[in-house]
């Protein structure tokens, strides 16, 4: 939903204006659009254009290397033939302009009578209409423009920057569009400023399959799709309609529609990148994220153009725009470190040798941690929940990704390394996998714990373990620089390793008196509810925290407990 606007129904003029404000320095506003300021040499001019709502399209890709000028209508709605016509005149440099925009009625019928109008003043004025979607036809000249007006927009822009005349530059542009597919999804539709509810809906747990950029719903709705199943539906569509006689080189764009995060673009990517080389294609400078969106929509597309030597260098040319920038200078003087040099800066740590002790502990220590793993993971939505009441609501992922990170990094350990050097090596995993305030504290404590048991002893006595754990919890405090009370996890830990310390120092083995301990904790946490945090993201929404326990506290008290049972196991199996 748009929610930031004055008076929903001037959203479009008012928009402009805070842009050009922001951009004056590069471009102007004439009526009906955006004019870019001239540079040393005339060229041709490159005006682009359709209905706001699209940016970057089309008003962020005027600049430098790409459109000269942009004619901006109302939101989904064609500019009129008048303002496409004071867009075309304002921009014209004596070389001639062309007009270029997706193919969409209105679009067609203003940009045409505006192009008469200009050639009717003797102005050369030329049109190169975008028909990239290959979702909408099955005839190329019928379909819609969608995010493939960007590569044509962007090739003309390169031509008309290297000062070729106005056949040059519309031959190129139209080869552009020859070029040129992409196939889009949407999640979500799109609403309108001032509107309570969308143009559009997806019903739940599907997409929506060849979305237009108007609000358009898709040309059918098809079950959801993991990240590599959708890669895989774009990629295989759109090279079904590669063009005829076609390369093996392409240009990308995989192009997000509104409210699609970046970083799904990116895991989509991942996917999509592969599949292109696994078809013998090569990718040429790849863009990923928002260059024609549909104002919140929720969705992406893929646009492949095909590249030939003339299309390659002006896809790959310089550009410098408010929304869009390429300068390949920089880029030109890095390298890619050798391979060499990379086995150089590979840190090679070797276990130390375990005695027979050290072994025995480290099959408890890959024991204990698969357990801990899948408590953690059938706890994580509710760890979750409550972190969400007042904080981020990462813990119970952070939590996973960090005993995930340790039980793979120890499963490359050899058996005959000790349960010491385990615990360290868990824990570096879990800080760097983890991230976070949790998972710095939980990879120092289990480094702190490995390092204190070690490999070498003759043996593990309950003193020794306990005061292992002692070490630990001090790790945590001393790095973390919470007290007692402050409802943090320590709030569990700390009753959980004073009980620890009693048992054992009473002469109770180590399984009943962990076990004794972990319901302390289980209990502290519990009470966690009744405190306000007083350190952390949770300090400031601390009233609203009362009555939750805290998520820290209560991952520990889960932790403790699964360990407990695994102590007890052995013991019975012994």
């Amino acid at each position: 939903m748009t929610r930031i606007f004055d008076d929903p129904a001037e959203f479009a003029d008012d928009q402009l204006a805070g842009f050009l404000d922001l951009y004056a320095d590069r471009v102007r506003g004439v009526h009906g659009g955006v004019v870019a300021h001239r540079g040393e040499q005339p060229q041709v001019a490159v005006v682009i254009g359709g209905g706001s709502g699209h940016y970057p399209a089309f008003c962020g890709t005027v600049g430098p290397g790409l459109a000269t000028g942009a004619v901006v209508g109302n939101i989904f709605t064609s500019p009129s033939a008048a303002q496409a016509y004071s867009v075309g005149r304002a921009a014209d440099q004596g070389r001639g302009m062309i007009f270029s925009f997706g193919n969409y009625a209105g679009d067609t019928i203003n940009f045409g009578i505006a192009a008469e109008r200009l050639r009717a003043e003797g102005i050369d004025a030329r049109i190169v209409v975008v028909t990239d979607d290959v979702a909408s036809a099955e005839q190329e000249s019928q379909r819609r423009g969608i995010a493939g007006d960007f590569t044509v927009f962007k090739v003309m822009g390169a031509a008309a920057a290297q000062g070729l005349g106005i056949d040059e530059v519309e031959r190129l542009g139209n080869a552009a569009n020859a070029a040129t597919r992409t196939l889009g999804v949407a999640f979500s539709g799109c609403t309108m400023p001032g509107e309570d509810e969308p143009l559009f809906t997806v019903p739940e747990g599907h997409l929506g399959l060849g979305l237009g950029i108007h609000g358009e719903p898709g040309i059918r709705d098809v079950p959801m799709l993991p990240a590599r199943e959708l890669a895989q539906l774009l990629v295989d569509d759109v090279l079904k309609h590669a063009p005829s006689g076609s390369g093996k080189r392409v240009g990308a764009i995989l192009n997000g529609l509104g409210t699609t995060k970046y970083e799904e673009l990116f895991l989509l990517w991942r996917h999509v990148a592969p599949r292109l080389r696994d078809a013998g294609l090569e990718i040429v400078d790849p863009e990923v994220g928002e260059l024609v969106t549909s104002l919140d929509m929720g969705g992406c597309s893929l646009t492949l153009m095909w590249l030939d030597d003339e299309l390659d260098p002006l896809w790959r040319a310089d550009t410098y725009t408010p929304a869009y920038r390429k300068v390949g200078a920089p880029l030109a003087a890095l390298r890619a470190p050798t391979a060499d040099e990379l086995e150089q800066a590979r840190a090679v740590v070797t276990a130390p040798e375990a005695g027979d002790a050290g072994r025995r502990l480290a099959g408890t220590v890959r024991e204990v941690l698969a357990v801990v793993e899948t408590t953690i993971r059938d706890n994580e939505h509710e760890l979750g929940r409550i972190d969400a009441v007042a904080g981020d609501g990462d813990h119970g992922r952070g939590m996973v990704k960090g005993i995930t990170a340790a039980t793979a990094r120890i499963a490359e350990c050899d058996d005959g390394t000790g349960g010491g050097w385990l615990l360290q090596q868990a824990g570096q995993a879990w800080a760097e996998r983890a991230g976070g305030t949790s998972g710095v504290l939980w990879g120092a404590a289990l480094e702190s714990l490995g390092r204190h048991l070690g490999d070498t002893a003759d043996g593990y006595p309950p003193d020794v373990v306990a005061a292992g754990v002692r070490e630990f919890a001090t790790t945590i405090q001393q790095l973390g620089g919470a007290e007692p009370g402050d409802k943090t996890l320590l709030d569990a830990l700390l009753p959980f390793v004073d009980e620890l310390e009693r048992g054992v120092g009473s002469g109770t083995g180590l399984a009943r008196a962990w076990t004794a301990a972990a319901d302390t904790a289980t209990a502290s946490a519990r009470r966690t509810a009744e405190l306000r945090p007083r350190i952390g993201r949770a300090r400031p929404l601390a009233e609203k925290s009362v009555g939750t326990p805290d998520a820290g506290a209560t991952s520990m008290a889960l932790i403790v407990t699964a360990v407990g049972t695994v102590l007890t196991s052995q013991e019975e199996r012994k």
